[in-house]
C-alpha cells in the first residue's frame, strides 16, 4: 500500500508539473529544447499607394512569441526604434501567463519615448518607444503591433526571413498600385522552402511570401555579417506612373547617383572662409606636385577634424558646409569629405565625393542601387589611371592606404551631374601590413636575455597608433609594450624601449627593446634546453570546432620574426630542430634553424593572405594551425662541451 501511494503521489505531482505549462509550450519545448523562445507567428503587411500625386507606405507589424525557459524574464524589457524617415504609431503590446489551464493577457499601458544615442561619436535622429512586458516566465507568450509610415519610397526596409531564434510561421505581403513597378533582390534563400504567390485585385498587385518552421540563425564570434547568411529579400520601387507620365526613382545606378548627386549638387556654393584659405595655401605652396598637396590636405583633416557622426533626417546624407566644419573642427564622414573637397578646390585640385558601403554591407550596386548599399562616404582623387581612396574619419591613414573597413567594397564616384564611375577599393597586399621583429639573445644561468628592433607598417602600424594614442604615462608605455611583445611566457619583462617615427604616416614605425624572461631556460644534467619559439600567439587564431560561419579578419598580414642566439661559451648544439614550411593558397609559414659559429639563427614568418575563411577551409587553416602549434613545441639542444 506505501508503494502505491508513493507511486501515486509520483503521478500527481508529475502531472500538475507537465500542466502548468500549455500544450502549444509542450510541443515546441519537445522540438527546441535548446533554446530561449521561437516566434509562433510574425507578419509584415506593407502596402505601397499613390496619393496627391506621391508615393505612400504604410507597413503594419504583428509577432506572437513563445518563451522556453526560465530566462524569459531577460526577454521583458523590449523597444521599438523610428526616426524621421520612419514614423511609428499604433503601438500595442501584451503579456500572457499561462494559469490555470489558460492564457492570462497582461496589457503595456506604459510606453516611453526617448533618443537613442549611439555613443560618444555618434548621433542621430533615431528614437525609440520602451517598453516592458509584465510577469513574463517560462511558458509565457507576448504579443505585439504597430504601424510605421515610410516617409520616403527610396527606403523601403529588407525582410529578414530568419533571425536570432526559430521561426514557426513568417508572412510577408506586399500590397502595391499596379502604376508602380517593385524590383525584388533575394539573398541567402536557396535552402529554404519560401511560398511564392503574386495575384492581382483591383488596381493592386499582391506579392506574398510564407516561410514555415525556419531554423535560427547563430552567431559566431568574428563571423561575416549576418546579412550574408541570413535569407532575406530586399523590395525596392524602380519606377512609377501618374497621369500615364513615368517617374524613375531606382532605375538601376543611375537613378541612384541622380537622387544622391541632387543631395550634394549645393554643396559648398559660398566662398570658402580666409582662414581656411590660409591654412590651405599654408599646406601647399611648398608642394612641387598634386599628388603631394592632395596628400598634405588629407593628413591635416585626419589629423585636425576630429570624427563625430551626425545623422539628422536628410543630414544623414547631405555634407555640411566646409566653413562650419573648420569653424567647429568636427564633423562626420560627409563632411570630412565635404572641408576635403572644398580645400582641394581652393588649390585648384578636383576632388571627387564618394559613396561606398563598408564591409558590412555585402551588396553591389548592381545588385541593390538602392541607399541599402552604402552608409559611408568619403573623397576621390583621380589623378590619370591612378584613384585615391581619401577617408578621413580614421586617423595616420597614409595616401594610397584605404580605410581597412572599406577593402574590396564598391565605390560610387560622382564626377558631374549625369556622369559616375564605379570602382572597387583595393584589398591591400599583405606584404605591405608587415611586423618584423629582430632579437639578439644571450643565456646566463637559466635565464634569457635579449634586445629587439620591431618595424611596423600598414594597417598593424594603425592598429599600434590608435592604441598608444590613448596611453599617456611612461608606465602604461612600458606595460603595452611588455604585453604586445611579450615572448616566451608571462615573465616577459621590458626593460627600456625607444620609440622611433612615432605617428609617422609613412615610415616604419620602430620600437627598439631590451629585455629579460628569467628562469626560460631548462637545465639538465650538462645540457640546455631552449625554445627559440618566443612569439607564440597563432593560437588566437584557431577556428572553434563547431563553428559553421564564414569568418572575417581585419587585413591581410605578414609577421616574421628573427631571433639570434649567441651559445654560451662551453656548450655546442647537441640537437636542432627541423626546419617547418607549410604552404596553403591563402596562409604559409615557415620555421628556420641556421647553425653557423657561435651563433644560432632562427626565422618565423607567416602570412594570412585573405580577408574571408570560407566554412569550408575552416578544416585546413585549423590544420596549418595545428602543424605550427607543433612545430613551435621544438626546442634546441645545447651540451657541455
Amino acid at each position: 500500500m506505501l508503494k502505491n501511494c508513493i507511486f501515486l503521489l509520483l503521478v500527481i505531482t508529475a502531472t500538475s508539473s507537465f500542466a502548468q505549462f500549455s500544450d502549444e509550450y509542450n510541443h515546441y519545448k519537445k522540438i527546441y529544447p535548446d533554446d530561449d523562445k521561437v516566434q509562433l507567428f510574425s507578419k509584415t503587411n506593407v502596402t505601397i499607394g499613390i496619393e496627391n500625386n506621391d508615393i505612400v507606405i504604410n507597413v503594419n507589424y504583428q509577432n506572437e512569441d513563445l518563451f522556453l525557459n526560465a530566462k524569459a524574464n531577460f526577454y521583458s524589457e523590449e523597444s521599438v526604434s523610428y526616426s524621421t524617415f520612419f514614423e511609428l504609431s499604433n503601438i500595442k503590446a501584451s503579456s500572457f501567463v499561462y494559469e490555470k489551464n489558460k492564457y492570462k493577457e497582461l496589457k503595456v499601458k506604459d510606453f516611453k519615448h526617448k533618443d537613442d544615442l549611439s555613443g560618444a561619436a555618434f548621433y542621430d535622429d533615431t528614437k525609440s518607444v520602451n517598453f516592458i512586458y509584465s510577469n513574463l516566465k517560462e511558458g509565457s507568450k507576448t504579443k505585439m503591433s504597430y504601424k510605421e509610415e515610410i516617409k520616403n519610397p527610396r527606403f523601403l526596409s529588407a525582410f529578414y526571413f530568419g533571425n536570432f531564434y526559430p521561426i514557426i510561421k513568417s508572412i510577408y505581403t506586399i500590397t502595391a498600385d499596379k502604376r508602380i513597378t517593385l524590383i525584388f533582390k533575394e539573398f541567402n534563400t536557396d535552402t529554404l522552402n519560401i511560398q511564392f504567390t503574386q495575384e492581382e485585385k483591383g488596381n493592386n498587385v499582391i506579392y506574398k511570401w510564407v516561410i514555415k518552421n525556419a531554423g535560427k540563425y547563430e552567431s559566431e564570434n568574428d563571423a561575416v555579417n549576418f546579412r550574408n547568411e541570413i535569407a532575406h529579400l530586399i523590395p525596392y520601387i524602380s519606377s512609377y506612373e501618374i497621369k500615364n507620365e513615368e517617374t524613375e526613382l531606382l532605375t538601376g545606378v543611375g537613378g541612384l547617383y541622380n537622387w544622391y548627386y541632387e543631395l550634394i549638387r549645393n554643396v559648398n556654393k559660398t566662398d570658402p572662409d580666409d582662414e581656411l584659405v590660409k591654412i590651405v595655401h599654408s599646406l601647399i605652396d611648398d608642394k612641387k606636385t598634386d599628388l603631394e598637396k592632395v596628400k598634405a590636405i588629407y593628413y591635416w583633416a585626419q589629423q585636425n577634424i576630429k570624427y563625430v557622426a551626425f545623422e539628422y533626417a536628410l543630414g544623414g546624407f547631405v555634407p555640411r558646409e566646409a566653413n562650419d566644419i573648420y569653424a567647429k573642427k568636427y564633423g562626420d564622414c560627409k563632411d570630412n569629405s565635404s572641408i576635403m573637397k572644398e580645400m582641394l578646390e581652393i588649390a585648384e585640385i578636383k576632388g571627387n565625393l564618394t559613396w561606398l558601403g563598408t564591409r558590412k554591407i555585402p551588396y553591389t550596386y548592381e545588385e541593390v542601387p538602392t541607399p541599402a548599399s552604402d552608409n559611408h562616404m568619403i573623397l576621390t582623387y583621380i589623378d590619370g589611371e591612378d584613384i585615391y581612396f581619401l577617408d578621413a574619419t580614421g586617423r595616420f591613414y597614409p595616401l594610397g592606404l584605404p580605410s581597412s573597413f572599406i577593402q574590396g567594397k564598391e565605390a560610387l564616384i560622382a564626377i558631374d551631374s549625369t556622369q559616375y564611375l564605379v570602382k572597387k577599393v583595393p584589398i591591400v597586399a599583405a606584404n605591405k601590413n608587415y611586423l618584423n621583429d629582430t632579437v639578439y639573445l644571450n643565456i646566463t644561468d637559466n635565464n634569457l636575455s635579449g634586445t629587439g628592433k620591431v618595424a611596423l607598417n600598414g594597417y598593424q602600424k594603425i592598429d599600434y597608433y590608435n592604441i598608444l594614442e590613448q596611453l599617456k604615462t611612461a608606465d602604461n608605455l612600458k606595460s603595452f609594450y611588455t604585453t604586445i611583445l611579450r615572448k616566451g611566457n608571462n615573465k616577459f619583462l621590458i626593460e627600456n624601449f625607444k620609440e622611433t617615427n612615432k605617428y609617422d604616416y609613412e615610415k616604419d614605425f620602430i620600437i627598439d627593446y631590451s629585455f629579460n624572461i628569467n628562469n626560460y631556460v631548462l637545465s639538465a644534467g650538462d645540457e640546455k634546453y631552449v625554445n627559440l619559439n618566443l612569439s607564440k600567439n597563432v593560437f588566437v587564431y584557431k577556428i572553434k570546432k563547431e563553428d559553421k560561419l564564414d569568418k572575417e579578419f581585419k587585413y591581410r598580414n605578414y609577421s616574421v620574426y628573427v631571433n639570434e642566439l649567441t651559445i654560451p661559451d662551453g656548450y655546442h648544439v647537441e640537437y636542432l630542430p627541423p626546419n617547418t614550411s607549410l604552404e596553403y593558397d591563402k596562409f604559409n609559414a615557415h620555421i628556420n634553424y641556421v647553425h653557423k659559429g657561435n651563433k644560432i639563427h632562427y626565422s618565423y614568418d607567416i602570412t594570412f593572405d585573405f580577408l574571408i575563411i570560407k566554412k569550408e577551409e575552416h578544416k585546413a587553416f585549423n590544420d596549418f594551425i595545428e602543424k605550427i602549434e607543433k612545430a613551435f613545441k621544438e626546442s634546441i639542444v645545447l651540451k657541455k662541451d
